[in-house]
This record gives C-alpha cells, structure tokens and sequence, in this order.
C-alpha cells in the first residue's frame, strides 16, 4: 500500500499536470510561450497563493531531473567537433561575458555603499544565467544551431565551469580560512579526468556497447543504458565539483558520437518534455505574489536594470567575436536571466 507522502506526491503531480493544461490552453490561445504557462502554474499553486502543493522538495528533485534530459538532449544533437567548432564562444564569449558582468556589477555595488567582499559576490551572481531557460527556449524555437543560439551556448558552458572557482571563493569572501588551493588543484584532476572519460567514451566505449545492446532489439534494455548513462555522468561531474547539467551535456556528447544517437534522442524526448515542466513550475512558486506587489516599483527596477546591463556586455561580447548589430541584440536578450 503506498504511503501518504507517496499519495501526496500523486497528488501533486495530478494538480500540476491538471492546472498546467488549462493555463497551457489559455496561453496557446493568446498565443504566449508554454514556458510562461509553467511559470504562472508554479506561482499558482505554490505556497505563496493557492498552497496546493504540499511535496515541494519533491517537486524541485522532479525538475532536477527536466535539467539534466534538457542537456542530454542539446548534447546529443550537438557532437564532440561541433563543441570543438565553438570554443572561441565558450573560452573568448563566456570569459569576457562573466568578466565585464562582474567588473560592472563590482563597482556599481561599491558606488551604492556595499563592501568589496559583498560587490564581488554580487558581480558573481549576476553574471551568471539560467542555463535550462535559455537553452529550453532555443530549442522551443529551433534556434539552438542559429549564431546566436551557438554563442549562447559557448557563454552558458563557460559559466557552468567558471561557478565552481566562485563557490570556491566564496568562504575567503566571508572571511572564512579555506583550503582553495587544494580545492583548485583537485578540481582541475577531476575536471581533466572528465575530458579524458568522455572523449574515450565517446570514441570507443559508447558506440561499441549501444551496438551491442541494438542487437538485442530490446527497448527496455537500450533505454535503461541511455538512462544510466545519462545520469550516471552527470552524477560523476556533480562529485567532481560541476554541475549535473553539464554532466547530462556531456553524456549527450558521448553518445552523439554512436550511429544510434537518433533513437537514443527519439526514446528520451517525452521524458525530457515532462520532466521539464516540473523545472518551470518549480521556478514558479518561488514567486511571492505579495511581497511583489508590495516592492513592485523597486523589483521591476532591479530587473530592468540586470536585464539591460547582461543585456549590454553578451551583445558586446558578440560585436567583439565580430557579429552583426542583429545577431549582437538577440545573443545579449537570451544571456540576460539570471541563474536560478
């Protein structure tokens, strides 16, 4: 018999699947994105306005999972050359972006009376960007591969990487002692035997064991070994002090390298689709309504304000990668969320 957490769960997942198919509907027919139908979802039934969802932790372990098939997918559709084709946007693009974020941010936070060790931390925050926003919204609209969509891409890679040396920083920037230079050496062991299991896995193990298992002609089998492929990696760079929606990018990259990289994408899809969901309505009932309204005026302010300043240093990086004015406006909109 199950449980009342599991029925709670059940029941939660029911609301939210109920609530989002109205709202979707509403929305298809005013012609807005579903993205925005998840969000509106989350916010009402969070704990801020209506309270129906009781398993909130459960439904944010839900989303975590929405992230990591978001990436496995962009991966899988991506390969080991075409991420090679782009580092100049990851390394170039995603340096100077979080650089000149911070630097500005930096000094704007000194200008406005805050300490050195609290700008920097802020500088950090906001140079960063919501990675399953960005890529879930190119996607939606088939812009992944487009040039802005490639160097929104390298930029979001860059700061998945760059987050680890900041959290690593942050204890000196509270003044706590910290063992970062053993932290920084181990990182970089782990982050290079990373880059050493994914390019023999992708040139080797993967399409060997996938041919394998496509011999079988079992389904359950070959999904179960994408699944554990996924989540096992993105488990690996989480112990490794990364993120696990790089990890899921970099299972994707694995098995693009295979001949069943196709089926592997075909097969993970509806998940993907699901799971995601759950990411966009969990960011939804982080919304208080009412604290909004109460700080309408000086929240709208603050947004406007991260919004056009992102906005300026990702288009700047992009005129200085040498793209066109267009090209630079819609790169620096895509790159102007902040992390969630």
């Amino acid at each position: 018999m199950a449980s009342n957490m599991d029925l709670t769960l059940f029941t939660d997942i029911e609301i939210i699947f109920g609530l989002s198919i109205l709202i979707l509907l509403l929305f298809h027919r005013v012609r807005l994105s579903p993205v925005l139908g998840f969000l509106v979802t989350g916010m009402i039934a969070g704990p801020h306005m209506l309270g129906i969802i009781n398993e909130v932790e459960q439904v944010e372990i839900l989303a975590e999972i929405g992230i990591i098939l978001l990436l496995f997918t962009i991966g899988v559709e991506m390969s080991i050359k075409e991420l090679w084709d782009i580092k100049r946007f990851v390394l170039v693009g995603g340096g100077l972006q979080v650089a000149i974020t911070t630097a500005l941010v930096y000094y704007i936070s000194l200008y406005i009376g805050h300490s050195p060790s609290t700008a920097l931390f802020l500088g950090f925050l906001v140079s960063l960007s919501s990675t399953a926003i960005v890529l879930k919204l190119l996607q939606e609209k088939g812009e992944t591969y487009t040039p802005y969509g490639k160097i929104s891409l390298g930029i979001l890679i860059f700061q998945d990487i760059v987050i680890v040396p900041m959290i690593l920083l942050t204890p000196i920037l509270a003044g706590v002692p910290s063992t970062s230079g053993d932290s920084a050496t181990m990182f970089l062991l782990k982050g290079l035997g990373i880059m050493l299991f994914v390019i023999i896995s992708a040139r080797w193990i993967m399409p060997a064991l996938l041919f394998r298992i496509a011999k079988t002609r079992n389904r359950e089998l070959f999904l179960l070994t994408i699944l554990f492929t996924v989540f096992g990696t993105a488990w690996l760079t989480s112990e490794a002090g990364l993120s696990l929606a790089l990890g899921a990018f970099l299972a994707g990259l694995i098995i693009s390298e295979s001949e069943y990289s196709h089926q592997a994408i075909g097969n993970m899809m509806p998940f993907k689709d699901v799971f995601i969901s759950f990411f966009f309505v969990s960011i939804g009932m982080l919304m208080d309504v009412s604290f909004f309204l109460g700080n309408v005026t000086v929240l709208l302010a603050l947004a406007a304000v991260v919004i056009l300043l992102k906005s300026m240093t990702s288009g700047l990086v992009t005129f200085i990668l040498g793209y066109p004015l267009r090209t630079t406006i819609i790169t620096g909109l895509h790159v102007s969320s902040v992390k969630t």
